[in-house]
Parts: structure tokens; sequence; C-alpha cells
């Protein structure tokens, strides 16, 4: 006799309350909600959908999914020469062993998508209300630049299981029903149920962490703090507690001694907590020409670089990092850039054998082009010719310009950086300083308030991942999502 093997092939949709995406009813609601144009973000999500790897990687797989559809560049090789977000790789703040025996709580999840590099707001039930809900469901299905993951108990909908996350795939005004894009594809399709009931399934108690359920929406952005780096832990308790103390036991005189004294302090390595990722092509992918989605690329980042350079606290801190130094222009010294970030692209797009060393990189040529076409404004394209003793690869690295007096310069520079976490810092940073008249000047400096609103959502945004970190790291994330550093505070 044959051995048998139990296991289970899918599991029949509770229906009602759902209704299977791909049902007549189903298609039916589909092409009404895209009429009523509130399914703008299901094409990109479904240009992403997977399906969960592990049982329990249902956070994992849902918030890979939503960073994949925003375009948000992980910074770091996923396979051979691809950068993409993969399950496996979103295991900063929660170890993949202890994720696929337990499962990820909503905090973590928060935590992991404020790491990658998402600008994420976070709600939990009881800090919102059913029509709260509903607003934040008709905007970002209405857009392609929002997405919503919802963390709810599937018995609310008859299904089997409990606590589960997925993506809102879209939402039908007529019938108040949103699309659940579930990533336990192999459990259950993608179906529609009442958004009242969503609500009611997502008002439970997670066992896990005792806390009610939520749901996040996370628009894309430039700046992002990274939690990979193996000091970040001490670096954002340096930033929001060591800073403060430091102010209030100094005798600071003047402005110039405040920041020398943060400067001075900082921890080994700091300027590697914040990231930037560059833009890196093969030549032969690119030629001469930017593709549209480039340009507007670089165009974003060159335009915070300008607003960030435009600031007072900006020349500020300048003239304390280079003072008696001067942007040099020489050729040497972009030959200099060029050769480390031509090398750095050269690992990214290479495919590494095992026989081969990931540093063994050399850049032998390497030049500084200006595309211009149609009449728009030269972009830096930084050129060079890597080997690593076994092939030879033409790399390109896009270069947003520094705007400093027609230097050329990569981005992050010390200066750049330092200026956005300064003015990252919770206002309550500065109230330890005594002198009054210095505390007015310094919150002159770092006040948001009069900043154009691109730069002042990226300084939100970091505000807001440094507080994050900083729970994450005192193992408190799990806790309300609406504290203060969150919102705009005025100083």
């Amino acid at each position: 006799m044959a051995a048998a093997m139990a296991g289970l092939y899918r599991r029949v949709l509770p229906s009602p309350p759902a209704i299977d995406f791909s049902s007549s009813h189903g298609k039916q609601l589909f092409m009404e909600a895209i009429d009523g144009g509130t399914m703008e973000g299901f094409f990109k999500l479904i240009s992403y959908f997977q399906t969960q790897s592990e049982p329990a990687y249902c956070g994992l797989a849902t918030l890979a999914m939503v960073l994949n559809a925003l375009s948000i560049d992980p910074g770091r090789k996923w396979k051979g020469p691809w950068r993409w977000f993969d399950e496996t790789m979103l295991d900063c703040c929660e170890p993949l062993e202890k994720v696929k025996a337990e499962g990820i709580s909503f905090g973590k999840v928060v935590c992991l998508a404020h790491c990658a590099g998402a600008k994420v707001e976070a709600f939990r039930t009881n800090q919102s209300n059913i029509n709260e809900f509903r607003k934040h469901v008709i905007a970002c299905t209405s857009s392609e630049d929002c997405h919503l993951i919802s963390s709810y108990n599937r018995g609310t909908f008859k299904q089997t299981g409990s606590g589960h996350f997925s993506p809102i795939g879209g939402y039908h005004a007529g019938k108040d029903m949103v699309l659940i894009l579930d990533v336990a594809r192999f459990k259950y399709p993608p179906h529609w149920v009442p958004l009242t009931l969503l609500w009611e399934a997502m008002d439970t108690i997670d066992d896990a962490s005792g806390f009610r359920r939520g749901l996040h929406r996370s628009p894309a952005l430039l700046y992002t703090l990274s939690c990979k780096h193996e000091s970040w832990a001490n670096i954002a308790k340096y930033l929001l507690e060591d800073v403060p103390t430091l102010l209030s036991s100094k005798n600071v005189k003047d402005v110039k001694d405040v920041f020398s004294i943060i400067f001075s302090s900082f921890p080994s390595k700091f300027l590697e907590f914040i990231k930037w990722v560059a833009e890196v092509r093969r030549q032969e992918d690119g030629g001469q020409d930017l593709s549209l989605e480039e340009k507007q690329r670089i165009a974003i980042k060159e335009e915070i670089l300008k607003q960030v350079q435009e600031t007072p606290l900006y020349k500020n801190v300048t003239e304390l990092l280079f003072l008696g130094k001067s942007c040099s222009c020489k050729d040497s010294c972009l030959t200099d850039i060029a050769k480390s970030v031509c090398c750095q692209g050269a690992r990214l797009l290479e495919r590494v054998s095992e026989s081969s060393s990931a540093n063994g990189f050399c850049c032998r040529e390497t030049c500084v082009n200006y595309l211009k076409s149609n009449g728009d404004t030269p972009v830096t394209v930084v050129s060079g010719t890597v080997t690593n003793g076994i092939g030879i690869q033409q790399v390109d690295v896009i270069v947003p310009s520094s705007g400093l007096s027609g230097c050329v310069g990569m981005h992050p520079t010390s200066n750049d950086v330092l200026t956005v976490l300064l003015l990252a810092l919770p206002p309550q940073t500065w109230f330890g300083i005594k002198d009054e008249n210095l505390l007015q000047d310094i919150n002159t400096l770092v006040s948001i308030d009069n900043i154009p609103v691109l730069l002042q959502e990226e300084i939100m945004h970091l505000r807001g991942q440094l507080y994050i970190l900083k729970r994450c790291k005192d193992d408190e994330i799990e806790g309300d999502f609406s504290a203060p550093l969150l919102s705009h505070c005025a100083s």
C-alpha cells in the first residue's frame, strides 16, 4: 500500500461575507470601482503581488510587495545584480527565525517599513474611527503613490486562522467594500469584503502585543535612516537622549559652540547612519540619454539638495566643518569621486562568482559627462571602466548637482547630511540651553516652519524614523503611534 501524506490544498472562501475577486460579481465590482477612480493603486500592487513564502510571513510578504510597488530602492542586492525587496531582507527589527516561528506584530511591521525607507503613517483602531479609516482608504485607492496595509483577524470573515496582514488593493464606493489582496494565495484568493467588517476585524486585540490592530500607509521618499548600520541603536540614543543632556550640562556660549559640542561627540561612522542610494546603470543600458523616470528622480533629488543648501543652518554647518577650506572643482577631486562610486556601482551590477572577490574591483578610467537633451538642465553622469581581473564593466552613476558655485559633488556630503539631521531633531532637543538669546537663535536656525514643503516632508520623515528606531531600541515599538515626534511641532 502506498504511503499517505497529510496536507491542505487551499480553502473554500467563506462567501458571504467575502466575494471572490475572480467571480462574476467580483469582476463587476472591479469594473465599477475602476470607473469610480478608486482602483488607482491596484495596478502597481498587482504588478508586484507575491505569495508569502512561509506560513507566518504574511507581514513580511505584504510589506515587500508594497515597498516594491512604491519603487523604493533597498540599496542592497537581492540576487545576482538585482536590488529588490524580498521577505528575507526584512530582518532589521525582528530576527527571521522568530518571525517564522511566531509571526510579526503590527508595531514591528511599522518599524520595518521605516527602516526600509518608506514614509509611514500608522494607526490603531483605538486611535481613529471608521469614518477616518474610510477617508484613508479612499485617498490611497485614488492614488498610485500611497498604499494601505491592514492588520486584521481572519475570524471576523469566517476564515480559518487568526491575525493576518495584507494590502488593500481597491475600494468600491457604492457598495462600501474593499479589495483585500491576500498574500496567503495558497489559502484564499483576493476578495472583496465590506469596509465596516474589515474595520471590525481590525478592531481586535493582537494576542502577541496586547494592542489593537491597525493600518499604515506608505508613500516613497529620498532620505532614510538605516538600522542596518551596526551602531544604529547607539546613534539613535545619542541624537535623542545624549545631545539634549550634553547641551543642558555644558555652558554653551554661541551657535558655533552648540554645534561643536554635538559634532565632537558623534559615535563612530556616524555618517553611515543616513542612506541615499545612487542611481547606477550599465552604460549600454543608458546611452547618451536619460529616461523620463531617471530625469524625474534626479530632479527631485536636486531640488531637495538645493532646498537644504538654501537654509541658514546649512551655512552655519558648512562654515564649522570646512573652516578655511573652499570647494575644489579640480578634475582630480572629481576623479577620486568617480573611482569610488563607479567601483561601488560595479559591485552592485556584477554577478560575483564564489571564486572572485567582491572587493577586488579596480576603476581603470573615469570621466565626467554632462548630458543635456531637449533643453533640459545638464545632468552630471560619472562614467567609469571597472575591472575585477576577470571581466570589464562600463558603469554610469547619475549624480545630483551640488549647486555650490558650479561644483559637482556626490550626495550625501557631510554638510548636507548634518544639516538635515539637525533639522530632524525634535524641538525639545534644544530646551536645555540656558542662555535665552542663544536658545532663540538656535530655534530660528532649526525651525522647519518656513522651509519648502518638499524639504519639510523629508525632515518630518526622518524625525519619525528617529522616533521609531529609538522605540525599537527600547523595545517599546508596540505602543501609541500618535506621538508628538511624528507631528509637525513649531519651535
